[in-house]
């Protein structure tokens, strides 16, 4: 016989993003809620994703710095890299946080189970597989957060030598010459910058005919030529069959019949929803071809009482969306008739160097809508603070609605690129929310010297009076 616990208020499979913050919201409203985790609390974020991938990037960051020290005055010579230090203090970083998740877990009383959750008819969970041995519950609602895995592509199987995901390369304790990133989103991006300024010679593949979709133009344009002054070779357009390894390297064939002689590849082209591993059979919830749970506007599925959340739903695969949903489930069941996330408003943040930010659309996602636009452009060339940071190339752009009389009215997008800017787009992303007016932003005033100013500049500029 199975063993069979206490029924619980919120039942919840997988302790990522989503399924911890609404554990943690949930408990400190008084519900009594279980957690079951396969494999490590944090999920994706904490263990395989934006966690480890910051430390490394912060890495490279402390490296220019280093070796430009010479432009301030500080005599500290050529620098070099002892990546396995930085793979020991990164490791370090997320243990700390393990280990302080899992007790703000148990400090707010949630029961915790180690397996794998499958669901069955009725709100019944199921544990297996793991440390907690073989467990029913009963929940009166369950929340299915199981998150995601990379996505792979025929003919580069990974192997953990010459291919890898990211999931790998946030392991590996020696850093290639060369690489090819396969995929020119964020993810491929970010580790594009990091291996380039930590000296491997980096070649970015995109089948799209621009990196970063989503991004707006002008944004990527600046993006694009940073890399190529870093000696990042970006190629958009192009797509690829497979590999052939060597000895010490192996060849990456293109659909153009080029080819690509290179240590490491690196495939970065997303990842998908870890569906398969729920059970489902039974219930009403309904999986999409692609492995994505279908919800509504509040992630509720087709079963009554159950939600998904986080990656395992088909929106912006991001942590703090997971979070938002995980605290949404949450007011829902309290009764509390929550709004639902604005997900074309929610922020981005790329933290490739340069930096970019974003929230709300793009020039060109703004006239595909139907707006008739005006926009800004202000750069940070002049801005006092990025000159004395030593890093002044990047813009802060911003969209508006245009009025009647030709002037700015509501803000529907910010894009920035630059120094510092996943640090800068918090009132951006209140702009855009709030539903603010260029005029409305332009009154507020920017501390100086700092780097926020070059937004405070852009949104006078929208007003038809600025600074500079």
């Amino acid at each position: 016989m199975v063993p069979t616990a206490e029924n619980f208020d919120l039942v919840i499979i997988g302790g990522g993003p989503a399924g911890y913050a609404a554990a943690l919201y949930g408990a400190s409203a008084g519900l009594h809620i279980a957690l079951i985790e396969r494999a490590k609390l944090g999920g994706t974020c904490l263990h395989v994703g934006c966690i480890p991938a910051k430390e490394l990037l912060e890495t490279a960051a402390v490296y220019r710095t280093v070796s430009r020290a010479g432009e301030f005055g500080i005599n500290a010579g050529s620098p070099s890299v002892d990546f396995g230090v930085t793979q020991a203090r990164k490791q370090q970083i997320v243990d700390q946080l393990t280990t302080g998740l899992t007790g703000l877990l148990k400090r707010r009383t949630v029961t915790l189970f180690d397996g794998t959750g499958t669901l069955h008819p009725g709100r019944v969970v199921r544990v297996s597989g793991g440390a907690s041995g073989e467990v029913e519950l009963t929940g009166d609602h369950v929340l299915l957060a199981s998150g995601s895995v990379p996505r792979t592509i025929p003919g580069f199987e990974v192997d953990g030598r010459f291919v890898v995901t990211s999931d790998e390369l946030l392991s590996l304790q020696t850093l290639p010459a060369t690489a090819v990133v396969i995929g020119g989103g964020a993810i491929g991006c970010e580790f594009a910058s990091m291996m380039a300024d930590l000296g491997t010679e980096v070649t970015v593949l995109e089948a799209l005919p621009k990196i970063l979709p989503g991004c707006d133009d002008d944004i990527t344009k600046l993006v694009t030529r940073a890399f190529s002054k870093r000696g990042i070779e970006v190629r958009t357009g192009v797509t690829v069959t497979g590999h052939t390894p060597g000895e010490k390297t192996t060849v990456v064939a293109l659909g153009d019949g080029q080819s690509i002689e290179t240590e490491l590849v690196v495939v970065s082209v997303g990842r998908r929803p870890l569906s398969e591993t729920l059970g489902l059979e039974g219930t009403a919830v309904e999986v999409t071809e692609r492995g994505h749970v279908v919800v509504d506007e509040r992630c509720r599925t087709a079963e009554p009482g159950v939600y998904a959340a986080g990656d395992l739903i088909a929106t912006p695969a991001l942590a703090h969306v997971g979070f938002a949903e995980g605290m949404l489930v949450v007011k829902d069941v309290l009764g509390e008739d929550p709004l639902p996330i604005a997900y074309d408003r929610v922020p981005w943040c790329i933290y490739c160097h340069p930096e970019v930010a974003f929230a709300g659309l793009s020039e060109e996602a703004a006239k595909e809508a139907g707006y008739d636009v005006v926009t800004a452009k202000q750069r940070y060339g002049g801005n006092g603070r990025a000159m004395i940071v030593g890093d002044n190339e990047g813009m802060v752009k911003i969209i508006a609605e245009r009025n009647a009389d030709g002037g700015a009215g509501q803000i529907l997008g910010v894009h920035m690129v630059g120094p510092w800017v996943t640090e800068q787009l918090g009132q951006a992303y209140l702009a855009v929310n709030w539903e603010a007016t260029a005029a409305e932003v332009a009154q507020f005033i920017q501390p100086h010297p700092t780097m926020s100013e070059v937004f405070g500049e852009a949104a006078m500029a929208l007003t038809g009076r600025s600074l500079h």
